[in-house]
């Protein structure tokens, strides 16, 4: 697939007005603010952030709307209550507790004041505010030891062939995140709920040809990765989950002109989904403990498998994370928003652009939310710290996690279709 690929921007909705819209619409304004401050964290951190904050803002607006089940239910909204002040207030107040850097304070009171302003003052906007504030205290409080911290991490038990080992970029104390697998989710049971079935043999026809891919392309000095797929590399190297499908959402919400209430809800379950995966696929990292390819590559003449030549000088095109390959994360994550996403606003016909300045020159357009999980597929392969099967298993565990926070939690209260138009 080509990295730009030019569609259509008409979906099931009507269009209008991408700017006004985005003006009007405090829910779309402070995704994007969440998004920005929580830019600094590490990809799988930054789901959780994201999580808590746009569920505290679809709390918020729902409980003055009540279009669909509250997450919490414990909101009272008083009659005419604003929603627009409900929503800043409640993203404010989750973000500024989290994020406690003078700096960052201070940017997110000056946007907090600088979107209130446009309310007219009185006690609509004074109910709003206090409706934002009591969601994020609620939603701050749910989340209190939901077992993000402290920081646990796993030290290899053998160098058997086959298992997972340190890699360059980990720490001395070894594989990070190991606590993640027991983060409390947000909408799915158990983080187990969905585990991936066992990686292949390493002997199995399988392993060899996703063995033999990531060999051939995904090498530091690989002369078979094609120009296009070193940029998919680059930019999902460095642009997670949580920048991808919240800027992808936004576009796609704009352009069919959801309402507050719609793209409220739409936030909520789409960083629900992604976070609930990140969480899943480290359950299903730490329970098989793979090799990453990097590993795998330098120590192919001792798997068993007379077709896996070793290649003591592998490099990858990318960094390799410091825990276990399988399953992929940003291919988990990232169809747990593509499976979020098709259901609320339809499969095709969008027009998506990705970009990230820390990669100038790559602009990359999207037509359907498959094309963004292949191009993510091949970013981690082509970079050289995924094999194919990984981002399969990933995807499959997480489009079920997608499919299961859609299905089953915030769901409209009149009973309305959620499913789009192709």
């Amino acid at each position: 697939m080509k990295t730009t690929t030019q569609m259509a921007a008409a979906a099931c909705g009507a269009l209008l007005s991408t700017m006004a819209l985005s003006a009007n619409d405090p829910v779309l304004e402070w995704n994007s603010i969440m998004v920005n401050t929580v830019a600094g964290q590490n990809p799988i951190v930054q789901a959780r952030f994201a999580a808590i904050t746009q569920v505290a803002v679809f709390e918020a607006v729902n409980a003055i709307e009540k279009d669909y089940d509250p997450y919490l239910g414990t909101v009272i909204a008083p009659r005419g209550a604003s929603t627009e002040a409900a929503a800043i207030a409640a993203a404010h107040a989750v973000l500024k507790n989290y994020f406690q850097d003078p700096a960052i304070a201070k940017s997110l009171d000056d946007a907090r004041a600088a979107s209130l302003a446009v309310i007219p003052d009185g006690i609509r906007k004074q109910d709003g505010i206090a409706v934002g504030e009591a969601a994020a205290a609620a939603m701050i409080q749910l989340r209190t030891d939901d077992g993000s911290a402290p920081p646990e991490f796993y030290l290899p038990t053998s160098a058997n062939p086959g298992e997972w080992q340190l890699t360059p970029s980990c720490p001395a104390a070894g594989g990070v995140l190991l606590q993640w697998r027991n983060l409390r989710p947000f909408a799915i049971v158990t983080t187990d709920q969905f585990r991936a079935a066992p990686p292949p043999a390493l002997t199995s026809r399988r392993y060899t040809r996703d063995y033999l891919e990531v060999q051939r392309v995904g090498g530091i000095g690989s002369t078979s990765r094609p120009q296009d797929r070193a940029d998919v590399a680059r930019l999902y190297a460095v642009t997670g989950p949580v920048a991808v499908w919240n800027s992808a959402a936004s576009q796609v919400a704009i352009a069919q002109g959801r309402s507050m209430s719609e793209n409220a809800r739409a936030f909520a379950l789409l960083n629900m989904a992604i976070s609930d995966a990140q969480a899943a696929v480290f359950e299903t990292k730490y329970h098989y403990n793979f090799w990453r390819p990097e590993t795998a590559i330098r120590a192919g003449d001792t798997d068993g498998n007379p077709y896996t030549h070793s290649d003591a000088a592998f490099v990858p095109f990318i960094t390799t994370p410091c825990f276990p390959s399988y399953a992929s994360g940003h291919g988990s994550s990232s169809n747990a928003g593509r499976e979020v996403l098709e259901r609320l606003y339809g499969a095709r016909h969008h027009f998506i652009t990705i970009s990230n300045p820390a990669v100038p020159g790559v602009v990359l357009q999207y037509g359907t939310f498959q094309q963004m999980t292949r191009d993510i597929d091949d970013a981690r392969v082509y970079g050289g710290i995924h094999f194919r099967f990984d981002q399969e298993a990933g995807a499959k565990l997480g489009r079920e996690v997608g499919a299961y926070v859609q299905k089953n939690t915030l769901r409209r209260i009149h009973g309305q279709n959620d499913e789009q138009c192709e």
